[in-house]
């Protein structure tokens, strides 16, 4: 608090009222914390990258662009005046997703705005930006040349911020001295985030490999010659708005809470909020089967019985039904309404394939949404085996 101290100071010595202007930083502070709970942040962040698709046009205008930077790096350098958000932005974990994010913000604004210019340059009948014969080179040496050179400069840079940065080696792990929170690093928080609403098995290994299976099949699932070679959003909507909301609101806004907003005992803090380790962990929730058989029937949950599984999948019978209606019903209904038309270019085992990683993908969010909003804790859980959704 030293630099707000010393510049509250100034203005006192000058003849201002500083009690308004406490109040209104207190209450922007306030604000910011309410906000940077994941129920209010992940709904606050679909509707930012929605309006920046929609309204990609204006936004990606340099002159806008540029005052939408500044503002956003005006308040940045002032949040920065908080001792608490200070030591928050300034942990190790914290720096690289700072990077990130601007390169990020850079790269889209970068995408978005060739897209805005080539979806112009249709509309008037001309040339597409990567069509024009001054902007094509040859691969060898032209291309590779310039990828030589851009990767010298980022091992350098690494280098230098490796030999720079003070990383040493924590102590030996031991049972008795746990560190709270326990962080993986931070390119994994990202998993370790959605542990807070899927079994380990699902958010370790079923998510992370569905991700890397989508990605490697989407040139094969996707027919649309359109957008081959060429920025743009006009031509390709759907498939925009779908890569950027894998990318960005399953991928690294996950990682963001994890490293920033998540501090002991696993509790969801406030960027301006001190960690307080006596803050109590995460409520009791419950699943599915409790819902429908206690609170619904007012009965006791079937068991199995001598290890029999009929016992098990009856207790569940309420979750298998939903997870079986939520895989099979929506992709029925796309196919008769919006992929009309396209389900004869991709045919029936394309389209089950893009259907079913499509559900797993939303699955996640509304799952997210259960545990906010019913505080459900799995949809269907056999404990028996070890497998939870």
């Amino acid at each position: 608090m030293g630099p707000c101290r010393a510049a509250c100071d100034l203005v006192v010595h000058m003849g201002v009222d500083v009690l308004p202007i406490i109040a209104a930083t207190e209450g922007i502070r306030g604000a910011v914390d309410w906000l940077s709970a994941p129920q209010r942040l992940f709904p606050l962040a679909v509707a930012v990258l929605a309006t920046s698709l929609i309204a990609y046009r204006r936004w990606t205008r340099p002159p806008i662009a540029a005052c939408l930077g500044a503002v956003i790096a005006a308040a940045y350098i002032a949040a920065l005046c908080d001792a608490v958000f200070f030591r928050a932005a300034s942990r190790p974990d914290s720096v690289p997703i700072t990077l990130l994010l601007v390169m990020l913000a850079v790269g889209l604004w970068i995408g978005l705005r060739r897209a805005a210019l080539n979806d112009q340059r249709r509309r008037d009948g001309l040339p597409l930006l990567e069509g024009r014969a001054d902007n094509q080179v040859l691969t060898w040496p032209h291309l590779l040349a310039i990828e030589l050179v851009a990767t010298l400069i980022c091992m350098t840079l690494l280098l230098v911020w490796s030999i720079l940065v003070r990383a040493p080696l924590e102590p030996p792990a031991s049972p008795y001295t746990a560190p709270n929170p326990a962080k993986a690093p931070w390119y994994f928080l990202g998993l370790q985030e959605l542990l807070v609403y899927f079994d380990p098995w699902i958010a370790g290994v079923l998510v992370p490999v569905l991700i890397v299976l989508g990605l490697c099949a989407i040139p094969y699932l996707d027919r649309n010659p359109n957008g081959n070679g060429y920025y743009t959003l006009r031509e390709r909507p759907f498939a925009v708005a779908l890569f950027l909301s894998g990318f960005v609101l399953l991928w690294l806004l996950p990682i963001i809470v994890g490293t920033v907003l998540r501090g002991p005992n696993w509790a969801c803090f406030g960027p301006f909020e001190s960690w307080d380790p006596h803050r109590p962990a995460l409520t009791a929730h419950v699943n599915l089967s409790e819902l429908f058989w206690v609170h619904g029937l007012g009965r006791t949950p079937p068991e199995a019985g001598s290890g029999a599984a009929a016992g098990c999948i009856l207790r569940e019978a309420p979750g298998l039904c939903l997870l079986v209606l939520y895989f099979l019903l929506p992709p029925w209904l796309l196919k008769r309404t919006v992929f009309r038309a396209t389900y004869p270019q991709m045919g029936l085992a394309r389209y089950a394939i893009a259907m079913f990683l499509l559900a797993a993908m939303f699955l996640v969010p509304i799952k997210m949404l259960l545990r906010w909003c019913f505080n459900l804790k799995y949809i269907v859980t056999f404990t028996e085996w070890s497998l939870s959704i």
